[in-house]
C-alpha cells in the first residue's frame, strides 16, 4: 500500500496519510450508487464515507415534503463533525453539488478538496432551479405538490441517468425514491468566506446528455476532468473515475 503525501494549507508541513473521501450521491440515487467505487477507494488505503441522505435508501421512509437541500446540507455536515473528519475530500455527484456547497460554507476548515461529479456547480443564494432552468417542470409536474418521481428510462444512449446495460439498470431501479420539491427550490446559505479557497475539481461526464442539460463554464483554475459516459459514471466507469477522484486526494 503506498501511501499519499498530503500537505496541510497554509503550515507548509507534509504528512503521510491516507485521504478520507466522502461521497454523496444525487437526488432519486442512494448511498448504494457508490458501491462500485468504495471497495476501490478502499483497497487503495482511503477511508470513505458514502451515506443516505435524509429520504433515500436507509431513510427512504424519512422522505416527506419538509425535506429539502439544508435537510441534506445538515445530514452531511452533521456527519463530518460526528465523526470529527478533517482533510476531507468531498465529492458531490449531480444534485449533490448543491449540497456540497452548502457544506463547505459550513465547515471548510475541515474540507481538503471539493470534487463537483456531472454536478450543479451554485454561487450563494441560487437554489437548483437557478442553477438548472429545465428542472422547473420537475416543480411543476410534482406529485400531490412535493414529489418528483425519478426520471424516465429513455431510449440507449440514454438510458436511466446513462446507465444502459440493463441488469445494471434493474440494480439501479431498485434504490430510486421521489426527490422532494424542496431541495429544489432551497438556496445555498452563504457562510464562511474561508469556503472560496477550498481547491475544486469537475469531473465532467461527456457522453450520452438528455437535452437541456447545459454547464456552465468553470472558473479559471479549477480542474476540470472528463469521463467518456453517461452521467451515473460510478456505474458505468467505476475504475476510471476512482483514478480521477484519488488526483484529489
Amino acid at each position: 500500500m503506498v501511501p499519499v503525501t498530503k500537505r496541510y494549507r497554509g503550515t507548509g508541513r507534509n504528512r503521510t496519510t491516507m485521504a478520507t473521501f466522502l461521497l454523496v450521491h444525487g437526488a432519486w440515487h442512494s448511498g448504494r450508487s457508490w458501491d462500485r467505487v468504495v471497495p476501490l477507494l478502499e483497497a487503495a488505503g482511503h477511508r470513505v464515507l458514502a451515506p443516505s441522505l435524509t429520504g433515500y435508501g436507509d431513510k427512504a421512509h424519512l422522505l416527506g415534503p419538509e425535506v429539502g437541500l439544508g435537510t441534506h446540507v445538515d445530514d452531511v455536515t452533521g456527519l463530518i463533525e460526528a465523526e470529527d473528519l478533517r482533510d476531507v475530500v468531498l465529492v458531490g455527484h449531480s444534485y449533490a453539488g448543491m449540497v456540497i456547497s452548502g457544506v463547505v460554507n459550513r465547515v471548510p476548515n475541515r474540507i481538503a478538496h471539493l470534487v463537483f461529479l456531472d454536478a450543479m456547480v451554485p454561487e450563494d443564494g441560487e437554489t437548483a432551479v437557478d442553477v438548472l432552468p429545465v428542472t422547473q417542470h420537475l416543480v411543476d409536474a410534482a406529485v400531490d405538490g412535493w414529489r418528483v418521481p425519478p426520471m424516465p428510462e429513455q431510449p440507449p444512449p440514454l438510458g436511466l441517468f446513462g446507465v444502459t446495460d440493463p441488469d445494471d439498470v434493474a440494480w439501479l431501479r431498485a434504490m430510486l425514491s421521489d426527490q422532494p420539491v424542496r431541495c429544489l427550490q432551497e438556496p445555498v446559505r452563504p457562510g464562511d468566506p474561508a469556503a472560496r479557497g477550498v481547491p475544486r475539481t469537475h469531473i465532467h461526464c461527456v457522453g450520452s446528455r438528455p437535452a437541456g442539460i447545459t454547464r456552465r463554464p468553470v472558473p479559471a483554475g479549477e480542474r476540470v476532468r472528463d469521463l467518456p459516459t453517461g452521467h451515473d459514471c460510478m456505474i458505468t466507469m467505476p475504475a476510471e473515475l476512482t483514478e480521477l477522484l484519488r488526483e484529489a486526494a
